[in-house]
């Protein structure tokens, strides 16, 4: 008799969670998806809802969960400087006491367990691209700390999990990541830029506009995860996820608004406290140990983005 891998997504109805479950589900797995909703949206997993091997749990990971899976992919956080900016003293927790759930539960059953972690463990980086071996020029007290760091302290209880109790995980460090389903109202750069630009607004640049990022679309982003997480175990990462291509926030903001057919006007702002100058991956380990490289062009992407937000605008008008 087949068993179907179980599987526990934190995070599961986010950008990013709702992704990893479709794509679960199409390999078949059972999917165990675990919201709160403080950013995740029903409507990113509404088209699951009556599948079988999908079930629905609304929790919150900073309380310990006792569930049944075989593995877990821990997604449960706010990801935008917004949302985590917020509710700071919360970002923290569901960083550290949401991982020392999850870990804990992973010892428990005996389940494999990926750490979603983040670029921003590299803060301003000094180091151009940034490889993994990197370790970071952070400020632990700013504005962005709560995530920065929070997300620092997850990596490190993953580690002293892994050498301590001989636990299996994995821990990837994403880069900017976009694509459909990101959050109306997020702040982040992409959806920010598409927002503004497909409701006729001008389109809002922070600092000069020379500042780069590394764009990655989703489905290659839950691409790599899934690699990193039926990889052999001595793979652990961390393990940089990104798009090495690199592009200017003004270059951006120009793209968007050639393909979103906009009139929209570039305006430019102060930019915010501890913004990095540059940000890009170095993936060389992850071309190495799980033969992954992203194969979506910005354009592509942010055609399949653009739509995806022409539609929800429609509908919430």
């Amino acid at each position: 008799m087949h068993l179907r891998r179980r599987v526990l997504v934190t995070g599961g109805a986010g950008f990013l969670g709702s992704h990893l479950c479709d794509c679960l589900l199409s390999k078949g797995c059972d999917v165990l998806c675990v919201d709160n909703f403080y950013t995740g949206s029903k409507r990113n997993i509404a088209h699951l809802i009556g599948n079988p091997y999908f079930e629905m749990c609304r929790h919150d990971i900073t309380f310990p969960l006792y569930v049944e899976v075989d593995e877990i992919y821990n997604l449960a956080c706010p990801a935008s400087p917004i949302h985590y900016q917020n509710d700071p003293v919360q970002t923290t927790k569901v960083n550290v006491h949401g991982s020392i759930n999850m870990l804990g539960l992973a010892k428990r059953i005996k389940a494999k367990i990926l750490q979603a972690s983040t670029s921003e463990v590299y803060g301003d980086p000094s180091v151009h691209p940034q490889p993994e071996t990197y370790h970071g020029n952070v400020n632990c007290i700013g504005p962005r700390s709560c995530y920065d760091e929070g997300k620092r302290c997850a990596e490190t209880l993953f580690f002293d999990y892994f050498r301590q109790h001989k636990l299996k995980i994995k821990v990837a460090r994403i880069f900017n990541t976009y694509g459909p389903r990101m959050h109306l109202n997020d702040g982040r750069v992409v959806s920010n830029f598409i927002v503004q630009a497909l409701r006729g607004k001008p389109v809002t640049i922070f600092g000069d506009g020379t500042q780069t990022r590394a764009f990655c679309y989703v489905d290659d982003l839950i691409e790599g995860l899934m690699r990193l997480m039926d990889s052999i175990d001595d793979v652990t990462g961390p393990l940089n996820l990104g798009k090495p291509g690199e592009f200017t926030i003004l270059e951006l903001a120009k793209k968007v608004i050639e393909l979103s057919n906009s009139r929209s006007e570039v305006i430019f702002e102060p930019l915010p406290a501890d913004d990095p100058r540059q940000r890009r991956p170095d993936i060389t380990l992850a071309r190495e140990v799980l033969g992954w490289e992203p194969k979506v062009e910005l354009e592509e992407g942010l055609k399949k983005t653009i739509a995806y937000f022409n539609e929800l605008l429609s509908s919430t008008i």
